[in-house]
């Protein structure tokens, strides 16, 4: 008797919310969600101009196997952004062009793995997002169990099948599901706020009035006056 994989279900943010999320950097959303959410510094785009906004397809791989890997990419939907757990191991590379081609025809929205990829030079030049943790021209083995669609842990943050995933050349933040709506609305009004900041900084308002009060309440003398 043959057994299958079964197509993955799980409620994934909806594309509305996608699309308000793709006009605020990752920084705005870390700030708003507490400065949280917030992959380790080492997983990176391929290019500063790649830019990434989707639900998470959660992948957990054994370092250095992307079997798992091709599995999540069998059963993706169009728009979701594969996010792999590759323990942050960059002695080979768990992905490359082949991979990527693959992706861009089924419509997938970006990788972000927590490993190294190889076939960078063709990668970084094309528009397809991709946010990995290293490059390494050593191809992986594929013949080791993980895990597909579950909560996972990737370079220190939390993800759930279904959570928001936005990166860009700061990095990427994931923001959960239940919280995206909240986020959204703080993120509107933290770039209204820093707006009239930059405006106050044209007139010439160089230091901040939260500067004055931060001091006070430290115990810490006040600026000098002009």
């Amino acid at each position: 008797m043959s057994s299958h994989f079964s197509q993955p279900t799980f409620e994934r943010v909806s594309p509305q919310q996608v699309e308000r999320a793709r006009k605020f950097q990752s920084a705005i959303l870390c700030d708003v969600f507490g400065r949280r959410g917030t992959l380790a510094a080492r997983v990176q785009a391929l290019h500063p101009a790649m830019q990434v906004a989707g639900p998470a397809f959660t992948v957990e791989v054994r370092p250095g196997d992307n079997l798992m890997f091709h599995v999540a990419l069998a059963m993706a939907r169009p728009g979701d952004v594969i996010i792999v757990d590759g323990k942050g191991d960059d002695t080979c590379a768990l992905f490359g062009e082949l991979m990527v081609s693959q992706a861009e025809a089924a419509g997938l929205a970006g990788f972000v793995v927590d490993a190294a990829c190889r076939d960078t030079d063709t990668l970084s030049k094309g528009v397809f997002p991709i946010f990995a943790a290293g490059r390494n021209p050593c191809g992986p083995t594929k013949g080791l169990a993980g895990t597909m669609a579950r909560p996972i842990a990737v370079a220190g943050a939390p993800v759930q099948p279904g959570d928001l995933v936005v990166g860009d050349a700061d990095g990427v933040v994931v923001i959960p599901r239940a919280d995206v709506d909240r986020v959204l609305i703080a993120a509107e009004k933290k770039l209204a706020d820093e707006k009239i900041r930059l405006e106050e900084i044209g007139r010439g308002e160089l230091v901040s009035p939260w500067l004055h009060e931060s001091l006070r309440a430290a115990g810490l003398p006040a600026l000098p006056t002009a």
